[in-house]
């Protein structure tokens, strides 16, 4: 390498050119055809994915169009790649409710965590030496994510606890006063979650659509701003209540009202049920 050469060092965030098998792509539906959907990897700009009509359910389909369409935003999982055709062969039926949630959440805190940098970028170039997204990550964001595993956790902790986060991190004060502006500014404080277990049993020749309504009513009971609730199948009959919000006596309170109406729901139709907390990990 020549000498005083500056060695660059890519955001862990920024993908490489083409995904791996099994691996969770976010997409936006290109076109719908009737042997599958043709989807536009948001990920990976210029890149499009097949999800053959095979993989698209594990029901039968009669009509492709009512389960995907055009502009719809999907995660799907990478099952072959061939770099030489240009082909990605994507599947959405083996991507559960979970692992969709969760890739949207990673994928949407990349995208903030790329704003971020951005920004701080821009803000450092007003008053004095030009900077770029690579400086901004190389000079503070690679010591966020090592100390906090991602960059925008980094703003996270700096927006809830200060200044004082950034003690003892070797980033140069350059660049501190922008860090904590966008924390402060930009930066919505993180939500906590909490969980249950509900258990609904009825026994009625229309019991699931029983069972569907008290899920339904707990799902739009009043919450707090910022309040978001979540309700999947944990493994008949039980169901896995998940609540977020900005303090845990919120997310507490909204959790215990939830269960209730559910219960109090499936009882005066004669059904049963039950509730427990449980730990998250």
């Amino acid at each position: 390498m020549p000498k005083g050469k500056k060695v660059v060092k890519q955001p862990s965030f920024w993908k490489k050119e083409w995904p791996s098998v099994n691996d969770l792509v976010v997409g936006t539906v290109a076109r719908v055809e009737r042997h599958g959907a043709y989807v536009s990897l948001d990920e990976y700009s210029g890149k499009e994915g097949l999800i053959h009509i095979s993989e698209i359910s594990s029901s039968w389909i009669r009509n492709i169009r009512r389960f995907v369409r055009e502009k719809q935003k999907v995660v799907a999982r990478v099952l072959r790649v061939n770099t030489h055709k240009g082909h990605i062969d994507l599947s959405l039926r083996r991507v559960s409710q979970q692992d969709k949630k969760e890739k949207i959440q990673s994928w949407k805190r990349t995208q903030k965590a790329e704003i971020l940098l951005k920004m701080a970028a821009e803000e450092y170039s007003k008053t004095g030496e030009a900077k770029t997204i690579e400086d901004a990550y190389n000079e503070f964001g690679v010591i966020l994510e090592k100390k906090f595993t991602s960059v925008f956790s980094g703003f996270e902790e700096i927006k809830a606890k200060g200044e004082s986060t950034l003690d003892n991190l070797k980033i140069s004060e350059d660049w501190l006063p922008i860090i904590l502006k966008l924390a402060k500014t930009q930066v919505e404080t993180p939500l906590v979650k909490v969980a249950g277990i509900l258990e609904l049993r009825s026994y009625d020749s229309d019991g699931v659509e029983k069972i569907k309504n008290a899920l339904i009513k707990a799902l739009e009971i009043p919450t707090e701003p910022n309040t978001e609730i979540d309700i999947f199948l944990d493994g008949t009959p039980k169901y896995r209540v998940e609540i977020r919000a900005k303090t845990y006596k919120i997310a507490e309170k909204n959790l215990n009202a939830a269960a209730q109406v559910a219960l109090d729901s499936i009882k005066s139709s004669g059904g049963e049920g039950s509730f427990s907390k449980k730990a998250l990990a």
